[in-house]
């Protein structure tokens, strides 16, 4: 007979709580006995013994604990499952009579469904994928069911298969087994009567190893259009189930928002200041202007008078006189009066 790492983790995790309640128990026995005994020493072992016991319970608890939930998952990122085989039959039936057809009808055209019946997940999605460890190959998924709202504990609230526009956000719910965390898993939904993608989502799972789950989708409204849709669901690449749902009514048009135009901004121009009358600039000539030179003007020296002078002066020039003095006409008198005559200075000369 042979086990496989699931069943291994729960015949352990089945022991394990075993052994809690039998150390529970006994340790608890083992303490009322000891305190029934009258010496001090021996009484002090018999409770300490119960206390190990109870203890030894405990420590039994957090195993029980750590196999129910870790130790699958950590078995198998250190030892990957390989594909199960399948046994082969070793007696096959043979019919003893085979009633052979006198004629075989050899049909004439040869209908190629367009849709492949298992799913395969679109190229550019693989190439979106993170997680190293390989999916569990006993990973089980429920019928998905359809709802616009999901309780707490992901479980769907008036689950419908015909939805009415305007559709908004909606959930696929599910539930899910033998799940390892860490396997990359991926929920896809596509319309069928263009086979468009309107929502996909892939990571990591860490959902643990079983319980209840959902995905979602909210695409923008006018992608909600009247046709079935259908909702697969992966782990790794291998398709795991399906669901489908209806879309009914027009879904309502796209608002278009106007793009804002450019608007210029007038900018202030200042306006032209006045400026001051030019003044007059005189053009040089180059004719030069005759400036009139006054006449010399003549000087008259001093005359000397006549009164006799004891040291005569040495004059080296004469002056002119430009002018002569008139001199009266002479008087009658009674008596001569005596001349004076004009002497020349340039020698001496004796008085008269």
């Amino acid at each position: 007979m042979q086990l496989d790492i699931k069943t291994a983790t729960q015949v352990a995790f089945v022991l394990a709580v075993l052994g809690v309640i039998f150390s529970l128990v006994s340790g608890v026995r083992t303490i009322r006995a000891g305190q029934a005994l009258l010496y001090f020493r021996k009484r002090r072992e018999i409770i300490a013994r119960g206390w190990r016991m109870i203890l030894i319970s405990f420590f039994l608890v957090g195993a029980a604990i750590f196999l129910n939930r870790y130790a699958e998952p950590v078995i198998y990122r250190i030892f990957p499952p390989s594909p199960t085989v399948t046994l082969t039959s070793t007696i096959t039936l043979t019919p003893s009579i085979t009633v052979s057809p006198t004629v075989t009808l050899t049909p004439t055209i040869t209908n190629t469904p367009e849709v492949s019946p298992t799913p395969v997940l679109p190229g550019e999605i693989l190439e979106q994928f993170t997680a190293l460890l390989t999916p569990h190959p006993d990973s089980a998924f429920s019928v998905l069911q359809f709802s616009r709202i999901i309780t707490e504990d992901n479980q769907p609230q008036t689950p419908l298969v015909e939805f009415v526009n305007p559709v908004g956000l909606l959930y696929g719910a599910f539930s899910y087994n033998n799940t390892l965390d860490g396997s990359q898993w991926t929920a896809i939904w596509i319309r069928l009567s263009d086979q468009k993608v309107i929502c996909y989502e892939t990571s990591p799972w860490n959902g643990g190893v079983g319980g209840y789950g959902y995905t979602e989708c909210n695409p923008p409204a006018e992608d909600w259009l009247p046709g079935e849709y259908e909702v697969q669901l992966y782990m790794g690449e291998i398709w795991q189930q399906s669901g489908r749902f209806t879309v009914s009514g027009e879904p309502p048009a796209a608002t278009l928002t106007a793009s804002p135009t450019r608007t210029f901004t007038a900018t202030f121009t200042p306006s032209p200041t006045r400026s001051l009358t030019p003044t007059y600039t005189p053009v040089p000539s180059t004719m030069p202007s005759l400036t009139r030179t006054p006449a010399p003007t003549l000087t008259p020296s001093r005359t000397p008078s006549l009164v006799p002078t004891r040291t005569p002066t040495n004059t080296r020039t004469t002056t002119r006189t430009p002018t002569i003095t008139r001199t009266p006409p002479p008087t009658s008198t009674l008596y001569p009066t005596r001349t004076p005559r004009i002497t020349d200075t340039r020698w001496p000369s004796a008085t008269p």
